[in-house]
């Protein structure tokens, strides 16, 4: 008796425990949606759980509630926060075949605009949108056309803006862009300086660089090409959808939607909407 007795009430404190941290999980994203107006709450739990405790031991605090109460009372530990829940993961030319199918399917459609609009949604610290801008430049296009990449996080949003990265990432770099169709020496498109490079600036010239918020802005623009990839596995279904809608809203008829590996146009309410370009690459379509 005594056996079950306690095994039940093991079961019964570990049930509390996991409620409470729902509470203070729920507490602390309502209250940053609040106060900030970052809206993490359609995320998915279990990545989300980890990235909060990850934070409630970086700032050194023994709960989620007091890490809640110097989130809300402290800017620059708000920004920090957001900072660890969008830890940027990218690198140039990620994933090789991606960049090279862009090549063989859709720069050719491209080439069929007066003008071209590519937004790059959830573009981090910015190696891929400059990865974009190289291949449209070997490709004859970068002069007709505009990069919108966007971000909710300002320091990865910063870093993108100046193109400033680790010289240590070049050589995994260079060998991204050969296999991605790279039509010249790699090390032409920055200059090294001590342990850093700089792409060189005529990268830049046609890129707009905004933060903006999948989660609770709206659409600004028609565009040609969307990509975001990686970005919505972190979200729950009901955020998914609120995207792709955002998405469907804002591409032209016919225009190509490019998502990451991991993700699919498939189980949304768009998915009669698009037609498959390259279901390997994830590249669609628009249709209507």
């Amino acid at each position: 008796m005594e056996h079950g007795y306690d095994e039940q009430a093991g079961v019964s404190a570990a049930e509390t425990k996991s409620e409470l941290e729902q509470i203070e999980i729920e507490l602390l994203l309502d209250g940053v949606h609040r106060l900030y107006g970052y809206d993490f709450r359609n995320y998915a739990l279990p990545s989300l759980k980890r990235r909060i405790w990850h934070h409630v031991h970086a700032e050194n605090v023994p709960t989620i509630s007091a890490l809640q109460e110097k989130v809300l009372h402290d800017r620059t530990c708000f920004e920090r926060f957001i900072y660890s829940l969008s830890i940027p993961v990218t690198e140039m030319f990620r994933d090789p075949g991606l960049f090279l199918t862009f090549r063989q399917r859709v720069v050719p459609l491209l080439r069929t605009y007066p003008y071209i609009r590519i937004w790059h949604a959830g573009c981090s610290t910015g190696e891929e949108v400059y990865s974009m801008a190289i291949l449209l430049h070997e490709e004859g296009l970068y002069d007709k056309a505009r990069i919108y990449a966007t971000d909710m996080n300002g320091r990865s949003l910063q870093q993108a803006k100046e193109g400033v990265y680790d010289i240590g990432k070049m050589k995994q770099y260079t060998k991204n862009y050969l296999e991605a169709g790279g039509t010249r020496a790699f090390s032409e498109y920055y200059t090294a300086k001590y342990n850093s490079v700089m792409l060189q600036p005529y990268l830049r010239k046609n890129i707009i660089f905004a933060e903006h918020n999948l989660a609770t802005d709206t659409s600004f623009n028609e565009f040609n090409v969307i990509l975001c990839r990686n970005v919505m596995i972190y979200f729950n279904d009901e955020l998914r959808d609120h995207v792709h809608g955002l998405f469907h809203e804002s591409l032209s008829r016919f225009g190509v939607l490019v998502l990451g590996s991991k993700e699919s146009i498939h189980f949304t309410r768009y998915s009669d909407c698009y037609e498959p370009l390259d279901r390997v690459e994830k590249i669609y379509r628009k249709i209507k």
